[in-house]
């Protein structure tokens, strides 16, 4: 299968399915001598991992993160203090699945001769014929986007190292919109919730700040611990401080759900889905990102432009539109209105409005770069649909008897925002690059 590679200089590839053994991701272009543990990764994981709340599958994947290749064993030399850093090498990040368990199986098994309408089970059959992974849909699931997670942690650790950081937040749910925002106190809310999730997250706490498993040990040390985490999911679950709305509210700044800076429109926006899932159905969305202190000129001409660059993010499940800025708004805007006007205040470039989202040309402006993902409400649902026996041809009705988001706008934010963090840094090590060369000539 092609079409699983992603990027010119900071490069991953991604491969497993959602009822395979598990997944990996295989990420080139990271520095050498960076300090990156599987706990730190796992702190972004467990924002997209199913089974934490209302709002996501019933699945109960803990997405444990195994860092297999890439790492110093040891101090190269002698009290070198390189051991457990980056060696400039690929760095493989293997996530186990641990919830695949046959009753599941046999769920789709029972299914899998109707395609659900709106997802890939039918066009990915007529691709692969009768040998297609369609158990849980396979790489078409959404658990893939766990790689894209993994592997863009590292890529936001690179930026954040270079000044340049990636946030994203829940803009809308169920048709409930949040209203103007500060992406400033945006940036610190998302802070705040991915600190919330980590204090609350019982694997989080029990593997790791317990340390069960520890960068000290070997892969197959790691691995045997994961053997018996597969056989006490429900028992460490069980043991998951209970959430209580108010006092997270209180202490966080932050809804206990919904990664949303409005903790009140948060609130609407969980009620809103919560309508719509008791039908049967599901809800749709949108997701924005944010990048901050990104220099003028990511980005090239004519076919690597960085809006379109940006819009590989259509190759995310359930995204069926990318916005940069004011996206489709602009239609209903004059060329003086769409325009962003500048000035120069103290020797720097001022724009008085950001309505090409950061980027002009296909180049970055130094403004922050703005997207919006439009993210449908989830293909599989509980409702009668009309469909096909794909092997006969006949016409079938079809609901969903296999577990099932309410929503993936709750769960997509870190996967747009890691995403995100790929492209950027994909394009700032082209930049820096290009910018070193042509000094030698000036």
């Amino acid at each position: 299968m092609i079409g699983c590679h992603f990027g010119r200089m900071f490069q991953v590839s991604v491969a497993g399915g959602s009822y395979q053994d598990g997944l990996t991701a295989v990420v080139q272009g990271l520095p050498p001598a960076m300090a990156i543990t599987e706990q730190e990764i796992y702190g972004d994981l467990l924002l997209r991992k199913p089974g934490a709340d209302e709002l996501s599958s019933p699945r109960k994947e803990p997405d444990l993160p195994i860092i297999y290749t890439g790492i110093n064993a040891a101090d190269t030399v002698e009290n070198a203090g390189n051991k457990n850093l980056t060696n400039g090498t690929p760095l493989t990040i293997l996530i186990p699945n641990l919830d695949r368990h046959f009753i599941h199986i046999k769920q789709y098994q029972d299914t899998n001769r109707t395609p659900r309408p709106g997802h890939a089970s039918y066009a990915s059959f007529i691709k692969y014929g009768a040998s297609d992974d369609s158990i849980g849909a396979g790489i078409f699931s959404g658990r893939y986007t766990s790689t894209i997670v993994a592997a863009g942690y590292l890529a936001k650790k690179v930026l954040k190292k270079c000044g340049i950081e990636v946030f994203s937040f829940v803009r809308e749910l169920a048709s409930v919109r949040l209203g103007n925002v500060d992406y400033a106190q945006a940036l610190k809310s998302s802070q705040n919730y991915k600190k919330m999730r980590c204090d609350y997250d019982p694997f989080y706490q029990q593997i790791y700040v317990n340390g069960r498993i520890t960068s000290e040990m070997r892969f197959l040390e790691k691995m045997a611990v994961f053997a018996q985490i597969e056989n006490e999911i429900d028992a460490i679950r069980d043991k998951a401080k209970k959430m209580n709305a108010a006092e997270i509210a209180e202490k966080y700044g932050v809804h206990h759900i919904l990664n949303c800076p409005d903790v009140k429109t948060a609130e609407e926006m969980v009620k809103a889905c919560n309508k719509i899932s008791a039908t049967g159905d599901s809800a749709g969305g949108i997701v924005e990102v944010v990048v901050r202190g990104a220099p003028v000129g990511l980005g090239e001409p004519v076919f690597q432009k960085l809006d379109a660059e940006l819009g590989q993010m259509l190759g995310i499940g359930a995204v069926k539109g990318v916005e940069i800025g004011a996206g489709f708004g602009v239609k209903n805007m004059t060329g003086s209105q769409s325009n962003d006007q500048m000035h120069a205040e103290n020797g720097k470039v001022i724009f008085d409005s950001n309505n090409a989202g950061g980027i002009t040309g296909g180049l970055s402006t130094g403004q922050d770069i703005v997207i919006k993902l439009a993210v449908k409400g989830t293909p599989t649902i509980d409702k009668p649909q009309h469909t096909i026996d794909k092997y006969t041809l006949e016409n079938k009705s079809l609901a969903a008897i296999t577990r099932r988001d309410p929503t993936i706008v709750a769960r997509v934010w870190p996967v747009a925002e890691n995403y995100t963090a790929m492209i950027i840094l994909d394009n700032l090590m082209a930049h820096y690059g290009y910018q070193a060369i042509k000094q030698k000539f000036e």
